[in-house]
């Protein structure tokens, strides 16, 4: 008997069979008919350009699982047994279908391969499974919330591809040609059965178990979690699109206007609790989880705009009213920090903040849970010009007796700093930026500032979600700087310098003069390249440094900070716990210094006690938030005398020893 693969072997009712695999079909394009549709619901359909970039993380973050490795390198094997099992064995079956339908190809030595490679794929396949069952249900890894419908796919795909081998194993165990041995799963299976007679009695049973089992799990495909194998790499792909401008107006008139790959970021999540075990807010027992909100999220947008609600009875039965819909946490969204910790360890590039502020700007329209801090913080931004004080003239201020150019009152230099509403107004924050000003002067750098004409940038108003007012003071910043002339900037914030380098363009028209937009880092990292600085105070000190989140994760400016401090002499830096990437937040970002939230953890404090941990005698920063936080966090958490917060631009300045004439230094 030549070697081939054998064909509904017996089984008379195929046709039956072929029926049940068009239903199949049929169903799971109505159900990703169903989950797509939600995704054109969104407010702005982006276009999909053809991306290098999101090409190259499709190929090495959705077919090898790159990120998912990433501090789980049992997680990283599981996926990748239980992914390219499933692909393995989906491709058998088409290649199955064509040999029988189309042409006949799978006989002699190519079956005997074809056989081998699905042995190998399927206990790939088996291991994987059994390596998710234990983590879940034996080892319990934290941070998975194992819910019922967890358990039933893994029990069902462990269930399909065990019949198999089972289908297999039987079969040979009636006519086992040579060479079949090569499928040494179903050769281990097919001693089963104690007589030819009993393997060819159940054989048709245990067929139809196989393939009703696996029928069943096609046309629920799209109606699980499952639906992430599909999502995922369409999300994978678009997660280096640019981002596209959307006016409130364009957006649904209630709800929150969520974009494209927002619907696609939510079809995408399999909840496995990586952002959760990063995320400051979770992590600090705060009322917030990025995982729960992308659930909810995920949830609401399937009920709302779910084409099958046009159906009465699903309507009434599945959805019942507008009403009945899942609620976002309205109140919960205020914790987020915004410091896209979740998007850094997402394996397929899922980050919350996005989503949190289009509920945000939801919950600013409607008015009635935003925080009364915020609230007033916004108006004192719009009436003002800045979120801190009820007056303008306080904005020249910051610099004391310092000779600061302003280039609004007629001086000319190269570069304009600057200086930002935080460090203008805020009494501790003023330090880094006479700092700065000290060093550029020191180093014979022309610049200036725009003085008391200097507007906020508007982050604020972007982070919370107060698209109208953030509008409004990119225009006028916009209008500012062209008015100047200015074409290179440097910032004291990230917060400025992110949304200066990364969202302000968005907003310029077509073929205007970029602006070169640089954080005082950057600046200092040069001039200490040209020799213009050159620390000479030999500082005998044990520092650590803390990354701000807009500085480290949004721009990815890392060592930049760590090259000025092991270049002044006795310094000696040590990392904290979590550093880079995976640095921890201070807790001020996403509007939250604006805000007073109820059962707050102080996430600085959190921080603080880490470097504590260092045995530094300084933490070094370079955001003014991040300053202001960490400096109260050694208040509150008894750190006095132990340990001191220092902004970069101090540290230098010190290092080359431009403290005043009589100024006691600020370290020691």
């Amino acid at each position: 008997m030549p070697i081939a693969r054998i064909h509904f072997w017996g089984i008379d009712s195929k046709y039956l069979f072929y029926i049940l695999v068009g239903i199949s079909v049929a169903v799971f394009l109505l159900g990703v008919y169903s989950r797509v549709s939600v995704w054109l619901a969104a407010v702005n359909r982006e276009k999909v350009i053809v991306s290098r970039e999101g090409i190259l993380n499709l190929l090495m973050d959705g077919l090898f699982g790159r990120r998912i490795f990433k501090g789980d390198l049992i997680a990283g094997l599981m996926h990748f047994f239980i992914m390219w099992g499933f692909i393995g064995l989906f491709l058998g079956t088409v290649l199955s279908t064509t040999d029988y339908w189309i042409i006949h190809f799978l006989s002699g030595d190519v079956y005997l391969i074809y056989s081998f490679c699905l042995e190998i794929l399927g206990l790939m396949f088996i291991a994987g499974l059994l390596t998710a069952l234990i983590r879940r249900y034996i080892a319990r890894v934290s941070r998975l919330d194992n819910q019922a419908q967890d358990l039933w796919i893994l029990v069902l795909l462990f269930f399909c591809v065990l019949t198999g081998f089972m289908v297999e194993g039987v079969r040979l165990a009636v006519n086992m040609p040579e060479g079949e041995s090569v499928s040494f799963g179903g050769v281990i299976f097919s001693s089963l059965p104690s007589s030819k007679e009993q393997a060819e009695a159940v054989y048709p049973i245990i067929w139809w178990v196989h393939s009703l089992a696996s029928l069943f799990l096609v046309a629920w495909f799209p109606f699980s979690k499952l639906f992430h194998v599909l999502a995922g790499p369409v999300n994978i792909y678009m997660a280096s699109q640019p981002e596209a401008v959307v006016s409130r107006d364009e957006e649904s008139p209630e709800g929150p206007g969520f974009l494209f790959r927002d619907m696609i970021n939510f079809s995408a999540c399999t909840r496995c609790g990586r952002c959760n075990e990063v995320c400051p807010s979770a992590s600090a027992m705060e009322p917030f989880s990025p995982r729960e909100f992308i659930a909810q999220a995920n949830e609401y947008t399937r009920l709302r705009y779910n084409p099958l609600s046009r159906i009465k009875w699903f309507r009434e039965k599945l959805i019942k009213s507008v009403s009945a819909l899942p609620e976002i946490s309205p109140e919960q969204i205020w914790y987020c920090t915004t410091c896209r910790a979740c998007l850094e360890v997402c394996p397929i590039y899922i980050g919350a903040f996005e989503p949190i502020r289009r509920v945000r700007t939801s919950e600013i329209e409607e008015g009635s849970r935003v925080p009364n801090l915020l609230t007033k913080s916004l108006e004192t931004l719009y009436m003002f010009d800045n979120p801190w004080e009820r007056s303008k003239k306080k904005r020249g201020e910051w610099f004391g007796d310092l000779a600061v150019p302003d280039l609004t009152a007629g001086a000319k230099a190269d570069l304009c700093y600057f200086v930002g509403c935080t460090t203008s107004f805020d009494t501790r924050a003023q330090g880094l930026a006479r700092s700065f000003v000290k060093i550029m002067t020191h180093a014979g750098v022309s610049f200036g500032t725009l003085g008391q004409k200097e507007t906020c940038c508007g982050d604020i108003a972007r982070r919370v979600g107060e698209e109208g007012l953030f509008e409004e003071q990119v225009k006028k910043t916009m209008g500012l700087l062209k008015t100047y002339g200015i074409a290179d900037l440097v910032a004291s914030s990230p917060h400025c310098f992110n949304l200066f380098r990364n969202e302000y363009p968005l907003y310029q028209s077509p073929g205007a003069t970029p602006l070169r937009v640089r954080h005082y880092t950057q600046v200092l990292e040069e001039l200490m390249e040209r020799g213009l600085i050159k620390p000479v105070k030999r500082m005998d000190l044990r520092v650590t440094y803390h990354d701000p989140c807009y500085l480290g994760r949004y721009n990815n400016i890392y060592q930049a900070p760590r090259r000025l401090i092991r270049s002044i002499p006795g310094v000696s830096l040590v990392e904290m716990a979590h550093y880079g990437p995976d640095s921890l937040c201070c807790g001020g970002g996403g509007g939250r210094l604006w805000q007073e939230l109820e059962d707050e953890k102080k996430l600085s404090e959190v921080r603080i006690r880490e470097a504590a941990d260092t045995g530094a005698d300084i933490v070094i920063t370079t955001c003014p938030y991040c300053l202001i936080m960490l400096e109260d966090a050694v208040k509150t958490a008894d750190l006095e005398g132990r340990l001191r917060v220092m902004d970069l631009n101090e540290l230098i300045a010190e290092s080359l020893g431009l403290g005043e004439e009589g100024e006691e230094s600020t370290i020691g």
